[in-house]
């Protein structure tokens, strides 16, 4: 197991991330919890829900960055991004 040197410190939005999860977009459920982020591994369009229930498409987001988006669903429908998403926490 790899020595955290970080791990008493508290966490902020600031902080780097520390779990990941595999995203598939639905169109039915939330995901589990907000994420801090989420990281786009085919560039294209994600629809998301945000904490407020608002629905928003982001267009072309840019594959291979980690984007400060806080979302609670990642729909199936209107996002063209849909291969490697990635949630960060």
């Amino acid at each position: 197991m790899a020595v955290d040197d970080f791990q008493t410190l508290s966490t902020s939005l600031t902080s780097p991330a520390d779990r990941f999860v595999s995203i598939t977009p639905n169109d039915a459920l939330d995901l589990v919890r907000a994420t801090r982020g989420i990281y786009i591994g085919t560039s294209g369009d994600v629809r998301i829900t945000d904490a407020f229930s608002n629905i928003v498409t982001f267009k072309n987001l840019v594959a291979g960055v980690v984007h400060p988006i806080r979302a609670h669903r990642i729909w199936a429908t209107g996002t063209t991004a849909n291969l490697d998403i990635v949630a960060l926490y």
